[in-house]
């Protein structure tokens, strides 16, 4: 067994999620104690939410109909692919729940960092993040997409989100960062606190007030959480704020095709949203890492493995119907179900996903300006 890493620039190897879960102080999501409206969504109904921090705040807010803020960033680096729908269908489901939303575009992130240029970080943000979040049924109502580099129009917004940029680095020591992301160099440095400063602002006065504010990640994303966590009681008794403690969720990752982590660098382990239905057949049929025995004979006789087939796993985040799904696991794994087979429902319900996504993207375009520049 490849020995496991989990960092936000660096993933590998098998990911034991209990294990993260104590070695990183989360709290397990118990999906039996959420208010019914997430029992709809198969991101929490399948335990592919699995943890969480403080998220007792969010569910008081949600049930109580009480203001809260879901926020989230994107670093414009690539194609939107399926693993980022992942945050997009939280997004989503959050808003339908009544919460202001913020995205944060890591356009300084991205030039530090990548040395990408801020025009070519605008574009990509716009055409591959939120013409794909909007297709997916994102809301301009009560939603703020905004670039680092470009916060607000309005002065005083702006002034107090760069103010608080600077004040972050206030309250956090060099030892601190080298405890929770080991090694550190100036720009991941850079990026930490600026992450700090994204997830903070929406409590500042200028911009809401101080309210529950959730941020979803994937695992390997939970350090950020975690410094900016720490950040808030020494930056609240130094500057007299008043931010309540951030609460967020982690997700497991879904595997990338070839079985790895999926990765926008590496077209063969992902489908990206813009990709045709047949371009995502052709990349299943090639790529996707089955579970399955050498021969059909084998097959038959001893059965697949559906948990570490890409085909049933990218299924558990397309299938809706949980007794559908259950039978696919269970034929797969008695061998009367084939891996061919089972790319073949895959295939099939990427193929209607793209075709209406698509679509829906196209009517997006129509739209754009309602998200951009609104702030």
């Amino acid at each position: 067994m490849e020995e496991s890493k989990v960092t936000p620039w660096e993933v590998k190897g098998d990911i034991d999620y209990s294990k993260l879960i104590k070695e990183f102080g989360l709290q397990p999501m118990n999906f039996n104690d959420l208010p019914k409206a997430f029992h709809n969504e198969i991101l929490f109904r399948r335990g592919i939410v699995f943890a969480h921090r403080s998220f007792g705040s969010i569910v008081s807010a949600i049930e109580n109909k009480k203001p809260f803020v879901m926020m989230t960033g994107c670093m414009p680096t690539g194609k939107f692919h399926i693993g980022h729908m992942l945050v997009a269908k939280q997004i989503i489901f959050y808003q339908s729940l009544g919460a202001k939303v913020y995205i944060c575009v890591a356009d300084i992130e991205a030039y530090n960092a990548r040395g990408q240029s801020l025009e070519e970080s605008r574009r990509i943000a716009i055409e591959e993040y939120l013409l794909n979040y909007i297709a997916l049924g994102l809301k301009h109502e009560n939603c703020e997409f905004y670039f680092q580099s470009d916060r607000s129009k309005d002065g005083k917004k702006a002034d107090a989100y760069y103010r608080l940029q600077n004040l972050v680095a206030r309250h956090v020591t060099f030892n601190e960062f080298k405890a929770v992301y080991g090694e550190i160099t100036p720009g991941k440095i850079v990026s930490a606190l600026l992450q700090a400063s994204d997830m903070l602002h929406p409590q500042l006065p200028e911009f809401e007030h101080p309210l529950p504010v959730v941020v979803p990640v994937g695992i390997d994303q939970d350090p950020h959480i975690r410094l900016t966590r720490d950040i808030i009681g020494r930056i609240n008794n130094y500057n007299n704020f008043n931010f309540k403690e951030l609460c967020s969720t982690c997700h497991t990752f879904i595997p990338g095709l070839n079985g790895g982590k999926m990765s926008s660098s590496d077209a063969t382990s992902y489908v990206a949203l813009t990709d045709s239905p047949e371009e995502a057949a052709k990349k299943v049929r090639k790529y996707a890492f089955s579970g399955g025995r050498d021969t059909i004979d084998e097959h038959r006789r001893h059965g697949g493995n559906p948990d570490i087939d890409v085909s049933y796993q990218w299924l558990r985040i397309f299938e809706e119907n949980d007794d559908l799904l259950k039978k696919v696991y269970d034929d797969y794994k008695s061998g009367s179900l084939l891996s061919g087979e089972l790319k073949n429902l895959l295939i099939q319900k990427l193929t209607i996903f793209l075709t209406q996504h698509q679509a829906n993207r196209e009517k997006a375009k129509k739209v754009l300006e309602k998200y951009i520049n609104k702030n």
